[in-house]
């Protein structure tokens, strides 16, 4: 998507934080499967069917759906906005002019630490979509992102 949009792509590092958090998601519900076959359906001819169904879904949402959603991220600064792309199913493209930025954060949670990646969150004036998160950058691209943007709403008031 990037090279044809000239939106810049994620970190590689946020691939590996997509596909952690499926993770997280799914060895509970495997858990669950496993245990469902075991007290119900031991003495069956369905014995394992469901954890088998069950981990076939699971293999296919933690290696093939965050490799899709990681390439419909995307994120490009424009003269005095900034553009965010996402969407695999749904698609949105977000505009945010920097005049309407009520403040800035830099966020990293304990998967984001651990594969080098953080999320700049803007929060903007308004209701509808008042908050918009571009995930996936390395920490000091971040940071320069949200001083970048601070110093162009300065020099807009002053």
């Amino acid at each position: 998507m990037s090279e044809e949009t000239g939106l810049q792509p994620p970190e590689r590092g946020y691939l590996h934080v997509l596909r952690a958090r499926a993770l997280l998601v799914w060895l509970p519900l495997l858990a669950g499967s496993i245990l469902v076959d075991r007290l119900v359906l031991a003495d069956t001819w369905a014995a394992g069917l469901i954890p088998l169904g069950a981990a076939i879904v699971a293999l296919v949402g933690v290696v093939v759906a965050p490799g899709r959603v990681f390439r419909r991220l995307g994120w490009r600064v424009e003269g005095d906005q900034l553009q965010a792309v996402r969407g695999w199913l749904f698609h949105v493209d977000t505009i945010v002019p920097f005049v309407r930025v009520q403040h800035i954060d830099v966020s990293r949670t304990p998967l984001d630490k651990l594969f080098g990646t953080a999320a700049l969150v803007i929060h903007t004036a308004g209701t509808h979509n008042n908050v918009v998160v571009v995930p996936g950058l390395a920490p000091v691209r971040a940071d320069s992102l949200r001083s970048m943007i601070r110093a162009t709403i300065r020099s807009d008031l002053g």
